[in-house]
């Protein structure tokens, strides 16, 4: 139940007819007692500076999740940003301070980051490959330089893109091999696919994936269906795998502790979520 005491969580994006994460939060709110909510905000391209610190000016709100089309645009209008900020490029989440200044993260790459971990793989040290620079690439790679990976290979169609990836992560990871232009995964523990092939039927596999060692560890973004055609290949290849979903429900615990909010596993919020509207 809403109330005046209740504190908002805006989901800024369009259009909103596709946002799932209202779905996911609020019956998490509702099953432990917590005073929020997630409302959806439709925003369209263009718009969002003029919403932004209005928005931000009323009694009751937490902060925002940011979505399509301004997960980069809203970088320029805050006062402080993360490192996986300023690496990505882009921002998913913005909290209000106690001071009134606004603050983001970025907590795509996150989300991958923690699948990986609770799967009991190391990435201290380890060397992984990211095939596509563009947003959820460049949030995983963050991710990834932050979570003490030794050597970071990156690919891209648009060269540009990845080389332009290398020089931030380089320039807020100077102890981190970066190296660009293949999409080789021999000899990587981490193999991700940030691109969207698998989303159309009949898309080719992102890399050759007879080339990845069966110990590696094969992550997807692609959430068109559990296992896409590169995950099946790489499940039979004998690899462990990681869903597109699995970075969705990781990463909600991580924005739940940055809004200061009860914080809940993947799990319980996977078996609470209402994905398919009443």
């Amino acid at each position: 139940m809403i109330s005046g005491r209740t504190k908002l969580v805006a989901h800024i994006g369009h259009p909103t007819e596709s946002f799932k994460a209202p779905l996911v939060y609020n019956p998490w709110f509702e099953h432990v007692g917590a005073d929020a909510v997630v409302v959806p905000m439709g925003v369209k391209a263009g718009d969002l500076a003029a919403i932004l610190r209005p928005l931000f000016r009323m009694s009751n709100i937490l902060g925002a999740l940011i979505t399509m089309p301004h997960k980069v645009e809203v970088v320029g209008l805050l006062d402080e940003v993360t490192t996986a900020v300023k690496v990505a490029g882009s921002c998913n989440a913005v909290r209000l301070e106690p001071d009134g200044r606004l603050t983001g993260d970025m907590f795509d790459g996150e989300g991958f980051v923690r699948g990986v971990l609770r799967k009991g793989r190391r990435l201290a040290g380890a060397r992984a490959l990211v095939v596509g620079s563009g947003g959820v690439g460049s949030a995983i790679a963050a991710a990834l330089a932050g979570a003490g990976v030794a050597t970071l290979a990156l690919a891209d169609a648009r060269p540009a893109s990845a080389e332009a990836l290398a020089a931030r992560l380089s320039a807020h990871h100077p102890g981190l091999e970066v190296v660009t232009g293949s999409t080789d995964p021999d000899g990587f523990d981490i193999v991700v696919n940030a691109t969207p092939l698998g989303m159309t039927s009949g898309d080719p596999l992102p890399l050759d994936v007879e080339r990845i060692a069966p110990s590696a560890l094969v992550g997807e973004v692609v959430m068109k269906e559990v296992h896409t055609p590169f995950l099946r290949a790489a499940l039979a290849r004998g690899c462990e795998v990681q869903v597109g979903t699995d970075m969705l429900f990781e990463m909600i615990p991580a924005y739940l502790e940055f809004f200061d909010l009860p914080v809940a596993t993947p799990d319980r919020l996977r078996a609470l979520a209402r994905l398919e509207p009443a």
